[in-house]
């Protein structure tokens, strides 16, 4: 399996971060993929990548939620960071719209989301987009470029015509975690529509732990939970959807991992 999306660098797991990372090794997790959160934690994520480059590869952008009054300074240190180390990045991300806690920079947002799906389109990578309460948003900005970006919806808790939205702008993987486990999330229906063929499985940790772990710090590790359900759904075999999601993974991401069992 590959954790397309998780922050183990974070200071929650300061205590134990390597018996973590050692765990998710031992529960079938081939490689992590770490988007920062903010300006702040490009370092931690960086060190966390050294010290486990075959295991992990990075993303970079300016999360939608860090869009305020000096967004233009944010922007232009993560901008430094694409000029110093472009080649350590596999993807622009996590961005895109974020109006569920507050929508008062909701068009300074969409102006720094489209700054950024550009940056992808112009360097051939891969778009982690993070939406919540802004879909229309986000369609209409990946909407007014002249071509689709490749991109995964991380932490897709849409509908099934939601999916269908999605679908008319451009083909885009979607990326589940945890939460398809929560049994009031009602995302069944959501991932027999997205099909295994557009399915990333994900972690969100330390955050969004899956049932039967809900409520506890999440780990790249608690992976396999989200997909031994998702496999109930697809009535599939947990190997048949470890292994499809990884192809998904690798050729989104263009990682060169060896492929098994497909």
């Amino acid at each position: 399996m590959i954790d397309t999306h998780s922050h183990p660098y974070l200071s929650e797991f300061d205590s134990d971060r390597d018996e973590i990372m050692l765990n998710a090794q031992r529960a079938g997790v081939r490689h992590i993929i770490l988007p920062n959160v903010d300006v702040s934690t490009i370092q931690p994520m960086r060190e966390l990548h050294g010290a486990y480059k075959e295991l992990t590869s990075m993303a970079l952008g300016l999360h939608p939620t860090e869009v305020n009054e000096s967004w233009r300074d944010s922007l232009a240190m993560i901008e430094q960071e694409w000029n110093i180390n472009q080649n350590d990045y596999i993807a622009v991300g996590e961005v895109g719209i974020d109006l569920y806690w507050d929508k008062t920079f909701a068009d300074e947002q969409m102006q720094v989301f489209d700054i950024q799906v550009r940056k992808a389109l112009d360097m051939d990578i891969p778009v982690i987009i993070h939406c919540r309460d802004g879909l229309d948003e986000v369609l209409e900005v990946l909407s007014g470029v002249d071509r689709s970006p490749k991109a995964v919806f991380h932490s897709f808790g849409g509908t099934a015509d939601d999916v269908d939205k999605v679908r008319r702008v451009g083909d885009f993987y979607f990326g589940l975690n945890g939460v398809v486990t929560f049994k009031n999330s009602r995302l069944d229906d959501t991932i027999q529509e997205i099909t295994l063929d557009r399915i990333l499985l994900e972690t969100d940790a330390p955050y969004l732990a899956p049932v039967p772990l809900r409520g506890k710090r999440n780990q790249p590790a608690y992976i396999q939970y989200t997909c031994a359900h998702i496999a109930s759904v697809l009535e599939q075999p947990s190997a048949v959807i470890a292994d499809k999601t990884t192809m998904n993974a690798s050729l989104l991401f263009n990682l060169n991992l060896p492929l098994t069992n497909i």
